[in-house]
């Protein structure tokens, strides 16, 4: 069991203007940090290390207080950045911390609906990101493209299938996909928000209070269908949640088949990161595209 040092204890205190920590607890379910629930007199934090050589914390934490920026707190959370440190060279994210409960998602898809809308409303030009990012353990090119095909195919397929195992797609196989999403795209209307951008049932959530949680974000400036596509990957989100969404943002034509291409994303991405069944996923995509 991995435990925090006396040295990041320290520099957390001081960081936070409190003595040591009532409880320390490690919090078990993530692949790629280390959790802790921390917990002084007068507060509980969640706690974040990375012990890996990228900045994925210092990432997740300009995301997190990015995205915050357009909820609606009624209805909405995203966890508060309390503090970020880098202390020889581990980082540690404190975010607060939320109880979380088993109610309806109707408020969950109401305010990931009303999150995109304010973001939407801000008129954002371009589609990309600013910084250089991560999807899981993968880079996540920044950059900025004012056109969103080339956006999703230059920013996010492209990098995903250069890192594929060489010769797994053929060259032509790979030129057919990519000619397939554009004209697939090319008369559809983005709608272009700041999305979550890795939203699966485990990177969200309902609090004691009923509200909508999402966290763990991967943030970029996208085509809004794309968050409500990779909810669809996994599943785990309620008709509630749909329902809630969809009055917000009704479903568009083509919208069934852009779920797909929107997922080829995620699906080349795990393959990238696990292999195994995910390739053969990878295939299956492929197919499905140049079938449609």
């Amino acid at each position: 069991m991995q435990k925090l040092s006396p040295i990041e204890v320290n520099e957390i205190c001081d960081e936070l203007g409190e003595i040591y920590p009532k409880s320390i607890e490690q919090v078990h379910g993530g692949d790629i940090h280390s959790t802790w629930q921390i917990e002084f007199s007068n507060k509980k934090l969640f706690l974040k290390r990375n012990i890996r050589n990228k900045k994925f914390l210092e990432f997740e934490k300009f995301c997190l207080q990015n995205l915050r920026k357009y909820i609606n707190q009624e209805n909405f959370v995203i966890p508060e950045v309390i503090a970020y440190k880098n202390i020889n060279n581990v980082e540690i994210l404190l975010i607060e911390w939320i109880e979380m409960k088993n109610f309806d998602q109707r408020n969950l898809g109401k305010g990931l609906g009303e999150m995109h809308l304010k973001s939407a409303e801000s008129n954002q030009k371009m589609f990309g990101f600013q910084v250089e990012g991560f999807i899981g353990t993968t880079d996540q090119k920044k950059g900025w493209e004012d056109n969103w095909i080339d956006c999703f195919l230059n920013l996010r397929i492209k990098p995903q299938l250069l890192i594929l195992k060489s010769k797994f797609l053929e060259k032509e196989t790979i030129n057919q996909v990519i000619e397939k999403i554009k004209s697939e795209l090319l008369n559809h209307k983005p709608i272009n928000t700041l999305v979550h951008g890795d939203l699966w049932s485990g990177n969200a959530g309902i609090d004691k209070s009923g509200k909508g949680v999402i966290f763990d974000p991967a943030s970029w400036w996208a085509d809004n269908e794309v968050d409500i596509a990779m909810t669809k990957l996994f599943g785990g989100f309620s008709k509630e949640f749909y329902e809630e969404y969809h009055r917000i943002f009704p479903i568009k034509k083509g919208f069934e088949k852009r779920i797909i291409i929107y997922n080829f994303y995620h699906i080349l991405n795990h393959a990238n990161m696990f292999g195994g069944g995910y390739l053969k996923q990878v295939k299956d995509y492929v197919k499905e595209i140049l079938n449609m």
